[in-house]
């Protein structure tokens, strides 16, 4: 697979999302929370996450197991957009702990799980290391 502008986009997206996503969990879990620095690297994840998802619908790969050119990788699509829209309700409605849990769980698997599956021989960065 050639790297594409499109490619590009989402990979710099993700890793952007990663690393902004860890500073936002640093930020609520330290000794001191910092509240605003928690919001405004929220805010920043979430547009991250949107595009990585969003950009991922267009990246097709033919060669691995797929249908229609979706991989399994693509099923992270709608997980993550439905664990960024379940937590931003579980925010408007006051549940905080719920919406943290959600948005741990949408960083493991969005970020960390699928960062690993990148890893693999074949794909772009795979093939870089």
């Amino acid at each position: 697979m050639q790297l594409t502008p499109l490619i590009a986009f989402h990979m710099s997206s993700a890793i952007a999302a990663t690393v902004v996503g860890a500073l936002t969990l640093w930020a609520r879990r330290s000794g001191r929370p910092r509240p605003l620095l928690h919001r405004i690297a929220g805010y920043a994840f979430v547009l991250l996450m949107l595009g990585t998802a969003i950009s991922a619908l267009f990246i097709r790969d033919f060669r691995l197991p797929n249908w229609s050119g979706f991989t399994p990788i693509h099923l992270l699509v709608p997980v993550t957009l439905g664990g960024l829209g379940l937590s931003f309700s579980h925010l408007a409605h006051r549940r905080i702990d719920k919406h943290r849990s959600i948005m741990r769980k949408t960083y493991i698997g969005s970020c960390v799980v699928a960062g690993l599956f990148t890893l693999v021989p074949g794909r772009i960065l795979g093939d870089l290391l």
